[in-house]
């Protein structure tokens, strides 16, 4: 693994390295101060190209990096971190972006497991309104932006319940002789939530059902508290997947389906839009925006008090049914 910057350190003699957020095999992302804009914090990610590629390759893969970096720069969501900057120093590649607060779903859902519970639905759904948001903006430029990385632990919760998609998977190739996207920076994702045609070979190619893949494989881990099996163990051993309300019954069967349809196998047996999981998931196209933070459900609401009083309703409407039946049975009162 290759090693990090040290605190202090200064980029572009404009960001000052304060921590280590985290690091893989493929590059580290850093929280940083911005020296010509004071008190602003960042993130800046470190991208690391693989060892041993020969020096064409390298400057394809720094090009495509600049290339998507500018994409990314343009874009401007409330879901997403602002891109600021990118730039290349000492053989690697960085991205400067907004640095988001608070803590990322993955915490979340494992201190709820530690606690032995279970995320309520609605508030996972009401996530899951705002990451297709997110996912709908990216799909919808020309050419459309794949996330190709997304995973609890890339989704961050602001204190102000703003959900952040962050941490896009860079930098993709075109590899000679080939016209199928080849991964040359960041890898291929992480294997519980990854579609089988992520990983390359004969299946090699990605588009927007790779997202709606990864996003079902995220819905399931938020809900049963437990990562889905990856789609190379479900390929080679079919009926591994389980179900996400044998673990969880609370689920509901509607967000179970759409779950369960956003992560089949085949591409093409996916939604082939954001749009289509959004019906799916919600039962139509469109979502109230109080549902769509989380609000209460009001018609669920009331049917569940209807049940859980049900012996108060009896007894009211006994009583009114005795008031109606000595009403009329009473004697007509004289003309005065």
């Amino acid at each position: 693994m290759a090693q990090t910057l040290p605190v202090g350190t200064v980029l572009r003699s404009r960001y000052r390295i304060m921590e280590l957020v985290g690091h893989g095999g493929m590059g580290a992302v850093y929280r940083a101060e911005d020296l010509r804009l004071q008190g602003r914090q960042c993130a800046v990610k470190e991208v690391l190209p693989e060892l041993g590629l020969p020096a064409d390759l390298l400057s394809q893969m720094q090009e495509q990096f600049y290339r998507e970096a500018s994409v990314l720069a343009r874009l401007d969501h409330p879901n997403l971190p602002k891109v600021s900057d990118y730039f290349s120093a000492h053989g690697r590649e960085y991205l400067v972006m907004d640095f988001v607060p608070g803590r990322d779903l993955k915490e979340i859902v494992d201190e709820a497991r530690r606690q032995g519970s279970f995320l309520r639905e609605r508030r996972v759904l009401g996530w899951a309104a705002q990451l297709l948001d997110a996912l709908e903006y990216l799909h919808g430029q020309d050419p459309p932006v794949l996330h190709r990385d997304i995973k609890p632990s890339n989704i961050k919760l602001t204190p102000r319940g703003t959900i952040k998609l962050v941490d896009f998977g860079l930098v993709k190739l075109m590899a000679p002789d080939d016209s199928r996207t080849v991964t040359v920076v960041q890898g291929r994702g992480t294997a519980q939530y990854t579609p089988l045609e992520q990983y390359g070979g004969d299946l090699g190619h990605t588009d927007v059902r790779s997202d709606i893949y990864s996003l079902g494989a995220t819905l399931y881990h938020l809900l049963t508290g437990t990562p889905p099996a990856d789609a190379k163990l479900r390929f080679l051993k079919p009926g591994t997947l389980v179900p996400p309300r044998s673990i969880n019954p609370a689920i509901s069967a509607r967000t179970e389906r759409a779950i369960l349809t956003a992560m089949s196998m085949h591409p093409d047996q996916r939604p082939s839009s954001v749009a289509e999981l959004r019906a799916i998931l919600f039962g139509t196209g469109e979502i109230r925006s109080g549902a769509a933070l989380g609000s209460p459900d009001f018609s669920q609401e009331w049917q569940e008090a209807v049940r859980l009083n049900s012996w108060l309703l009896g007894v009211a409407l006994g009583l009114i049914a005795v008031a109606l039946t000595v009403t009329l049975l009473a004697p007509p009162l004289p003309a005065p």
